[in-house]
């Protein structure tokens, strides 16, 4: 079943109206035929089970069956901070950080960077980021796209992991698992979690001796060094194994 997103005003009481280039991919990439059903979600998160019910030139008229009562969303919010990597590493971590339920994700341009974006760059790879968000939401059948942000300097990433119920800062010098487990666990229910991810050179020794200065938890995921496109993800699995409901 093919999954879509619309705006709240869009939809009506019986039926929601598809516009632009998912109607377009809808009646020509798709070829879909009135009665096919399919799922569409709003902004609120709130989802609907549907039949096409008319395609015109500019839009797809689906009739709304019922309201789908399966929860995909996390039901705690994540915000992932990755260090900036090289090539279209980001790609790949916002696609599988999207599939594995992350609600928002920030880039952060931390010392060991090597790739730095001006604001003409950044705009042009956010619109591709945000585009990949939006196709990993839609594979996955999560009812929310989650928001991909313009890449924020190391201090402002600071000030935002603050402000969150609680920050995991994978490091590779943290030795214990047994620490990391406790530290997931004692995690309250509903909390906004954020997790920093270090860039390719890692952690500089002041970005670590500030996480420490702000006491947010660092944690070890194991005896390995992982890249930075691997660490995010493993995170966010280990969240899902003891958070999800």
């Amino acid at each position: 079943m093919y999954q879509f997103f619309v705006e709240d005003e869009q939809i009506g009481q019986d039926v929601i109206h598809i516009q632009g280039a998912d109607a377009n991919h809808i009646s020509h990439a798709l070829r879909m035929k009135p009665g096919e059903i399919i799922r569409i979600s709003g902004e609120s998160g709130k989802t609907y089970l549907c039949h096409i019910e008319e395609i015109t030139k500019d839009e797809v008229v689906a009739a709304i069956d019922e309201v789908d009562a399966q929860e995909t969303e996390f039901p705690h919010k994540v915000y992932l901070f990755q260090g900036l990597p090289k090539g279209d590493k980001m790609e790949l971590v916002i696609q599988k950080a999207v599939e594995l339920g992350v609600y928002e994700i920030i880039p952060v341009e931390m010392k060991n960077c090597v790739v730095k974006l001006d604001e003409k760059r950044a705009l042009n790879k956010l619109r591709r980021w945000q585009a990949i968000a939006e196709s990993a939401a839609k594979q996955s059948k999560r009812t929310v796209i989650p928001q991909v942000q313009m890449p924020v300097s190391w201090k402002k990433a600071l000030e935002m992991a603050k402000a969150l119920d609680i920050t995991l800062v994978p490091y590779e010098n943290e030795r214990g698992m047994a620490q990391t487990r406790e530290t997931v666990r004692g995690i309250p229910k509903g909390a906004d979690i954020g997790v920093m991810i270090g860039p390719e050179g890692g952690f500089a020794a002041e970005e670590i001796e500030e996480v420490m200065k702000e006491g947010l938890p660092r944690i070890s995921l194991g005896k390995r060094i992982l890249r930075t496109e691997t660490a995010g993800l493993v995170t966010l699995s280990v969240l899902i194994y003891e958070l999800d409901e």
